[in-house]
């Protein structure tokens, strides 16, 4: 299948697709604010510089695009039919990068957390995503 854009057009359109702020990542925050979580965001010391940092319960949350990150057997993580070689390319280190963040964390013994966009539409799905969090929640509450 051909591109229907012009290369400027394309190159136009993924310029805009931005790292922070997402809908997927504002549902995220907003389900855990709303949840009585407090947070830090894209904190740099921190390996991969998590989209969520929640420091009380030494836990990370990082709210991945189903696309972007290759969410294995997921609607959204199709993979484009043009410039086959590029595409398998980007999406080989975006995993690769996430796997070294995470390995990293996991080393600081942080609790690492991974939500996928297409989790993130319903809010049981998105605390089903979450429930490392709320099960460290109720530790401390005892």
């Amino acid at each position: 299948m051909v591109d229907t854009l012009t290369k400027n057009k394309r190159s136009w359109n993924m310029s805009r697709i931005g790292s922070k702020d997402t809908k997927p990542e504002l549902r995220v925050r907003s389900f855990l604010h709303k949840n009585g979580f407090r947070f830090r965001l894209h904190v740099k010391c921190l390996p991969g510089k998590p989209d969520i940092v929640l420091a009380k319960y030494k836990t990370v949350v990082f709210v991945h695009g189903c696309f972007w990150h290759q969410h294995k057997n997921c609607k959204y993580a199709y993979k484009p039919k043009t410039r086959i070689a590029f595409w398998e390319e980007k999406f080989r280190k975006n995993i690769q990068r996430d796997k070294t963040a995470k390995e990293a964390l996991k080393r600081m013994q942080w609790t690492v957390i991974t939500v996928w966009e297409c989790n993130t539409k319903d809010e049981n799905s998105l605390k089903k995503s979450l429930q490392k969090l709320f099960d460290s929640k109720d530790t401390q509450k005892q």
